[in-house]
């Protein structure tokens, strides 16, 4: 199985979090797994990639912005959302980007 999550051929999206996490951990976890088993039901999610060290990076693939913007705007995201930011995050960005070209091995 790869660590990478397995995108379409471009273009797509992909919505860039990065984050530097306060030292709070209580339902930190357990709201990140929700929000990604949460994520796989949106209509046009592709798939997710996250690693964590002195700042956090997750991305999230997605079909195209109209999906993007149904995930922003779902009730129980929006919650997480805020919890974040008073609680699990000392500051974080969003960027989101078109993904006109991939390539690996």
């Amino acid at each position: 199985m790869s660590v990478f999550a397995s995108t379409p051929k471009p273009p797509y999206y992909a919505v860039i979090f990065t984050s530097v996490r306060t030292e709070n951990e209580l339902g930190y976890h357990g709201t990140t797994a929700r929000m990604v088993e949460l994520a796989r039901q949106q209509e046009g999610f592709l798939g997710t990639e996250s690693a964590r060290a002195e700042i956090g990076i997750t991305v999230s693939y997605w079909a195209d912005l109209e999906s993007i913007k149904k995930w922003k705007e779902n009730t129980e995201h929006l919650a997480a959302q805020e919890a974040g930011k008073n609680k699990w995050y000392s500051s974080y960005k969003v960027r989101i980007c078109k993904v006109e070209k991939d390539y690996g091995f």
